[in-house]
């Protein structure tokens, strides 16, 4: 609740901070380093939480949610994080949302062969129409 977020690629910055999502190339859960950018990196729900069905590689925000959507829900909804409840939504949640921001932050189609429209208005085209355009004078990622 008290956290600075810090946005930097900058690894001596990085290896300062208590959490590093989405940057610093390494996934490691146990020094709270959630990136999925290295080749070597083929993680999905099913292979971290071998009781769940999705095979879609992780963005870095699926690891966050793989790793901290359980407990979360279970604070937020005053129940028990292995109760039904919290395990219902869970995975209501990662089908329905997150497992599509997985996807698209990881190049996978929606479809096989020519998509027949464009799809718009997801949350990853929302985020990056707040980021400034590659020709763009000013180049302030912060401004959005």
């Amino acid at each position: 609740q008290d956290a600075e977020v810090v946005r930097t690629r900058d690894p001596q910055r990085l290896a300062q901070c208590d959490v590093v999502v989405d940057v610093g190339g390494e996934y490691d859960p146990e020094r709270h380093r959630y990136d999925h950018h290295q080749r070597s990196f083929t993680q999905s729900m099913q292979s971290l939480r071998p009781d769940k069905p999705w095979t879609t590689k992780l963005s870095s925000a699926g690891l966050v949610y793989c790793h901290f959507g359980s407990q979360i829900l279970a604070g937020l909804l005053g129940q028990p994080e292995d109760g039904p409840v919290v395990t219902a939504l869970y995975d209501k949640l990662y089908e329905n949302f997150v497992e599509e921001i997985d996807a698209i932050d990881n190049g996978i189609a929606q479809a096989e062969g020519e998509p027949r429209y464009a799809v718009t208005t997801t949350l990853s085209a929302r985020v990056g129409r707040l980021n400034p355009r590659w020709n763009d004078p000013d180049q302030d990622t912060e401004v959005g």
